[in-house]
């Protein structure tokens, strides 16, 4: 009953459609860079003085920007029906970018610089073969994270944003894949780094996620109703619950819902993600947030 996710026709593509995604994500940047992270022109580090001048605690901080980011994302989000219809999608999408995406800048530069700031709890990283189970479990968990560049020109509000019903795919395994790859993102880095800077960001983005199933399952059934039911009969919150209950009948060809292009440039982000971690660690460290 539902939508086939991450599907991608190359002939469908629209040359100026992309053109438009380009020049919008550029202008994004930009205006980022301007009014949120350069410190002589932004608002970014005004924030973060003003959340770390309520608690000398990075553990304290870090739930604290991980708040005020879950309270304004997930707040959002259940505004959207109300927002859209007031304002149209594709301004409630830009409203919505807009003020989401400089709260999680800050979380995510305020965590790599502040990581190996508290109390370390255990040291595990010289455990032969701890190395090679983090750097997979994040690998994987990247396919969990990220179900919204199945729609890259909807993130964008290049074409109208919509609020879908998937049912193939990372769908058929859980029916809530950002939040299970959350947790084992945060499982992942909590294990390498081992201190209370790191368990506290988890427990934080965790609880979060966990209330985005509620929440999210809510939003659905109010715009699908029966026909999401439906849907959340034969899916699962836990990974392959259904598919091991019966509930879920994967199809011969199941494999086929992967082998997109969707699904290879997750694959190609995260790669780059992983060999970029000194460039991204440095132009936070540059920040000083």
């Amino acid at each position: 009953v539902g939508e086939d996710s991450a599907a991608f026709e190359l002939g469908e593509q629209k040359l100026s459609s992309w053109a438009y995604f380009t020049a919008i994500l550029g202008a994004v940047l930009v205006a980022l860079n301007i009014l949120w992270i350069n410190p002589s022109t932004g608002f970014g580090t005004a924030y973060i003085d003003a959340v770390s001048g309520l608690s000398p605690s990075p553990e304290v901080v870090l739930l604290l920007l991980i708040v005020i980011f879950a309270i304004v994302h997930s707040g959002l989000a259940s505004l959207r029906d109300a927002g859209e219809e007031l304002i149209g999608e594709r301004a409630y999408r830009v409203l919505f970018a807009g003020i989401s995406l400089p709260l999680a800048v800050s979380t995510i530069v305020y965590f790599i610089n502040h990581r190996y700031d508290g109390t370390q709890l255990w040291q595990l990283q010289s455990v032969f073969g701890l190395h090679e189970l983090v750097w997979f479990s994040s690998f994987i968990s990247f396919f969990f994270l990220y179900p919204s560049t199945f729609n890259l020109l909807e993130v964008a509000a290049v074409d109208k944003p919509k609020l879908h019903l998937w049912e193939t795919g990372i769908i058929r395994i859980t029916r809530h894949p950002q939040m299970i790859g959350q947790v084992i993102w945060c499982l992942a880095h909590t294990l390498w780094i081992g201190n209370s800077v790191a368990v506290a960001t988890s427990v934080g983005l965790i609880v979060h996620h966990i209330f985005g199933v509620w929440n999210g399952d809510r939003r659905l059934a109010l715009r699908y109703g029966q026909t999401f039911e439906v849907l959340k009969s034969r899916t699962s919150i836990i990974p392959f619950a259904a598919i091991l209950d019966g509930r879920q009948k994967l199809p011969k060809d199941y494999y086929k819902e992967f082998l997109r292009l969707p699904y290879l440039t997750i694959t190609g982000l995260t790669l780059g993600a992983y060999f970029a971690h000194p460039l991204m660690q440095a132009s936070s460290f540059r920040l000083h947030w």
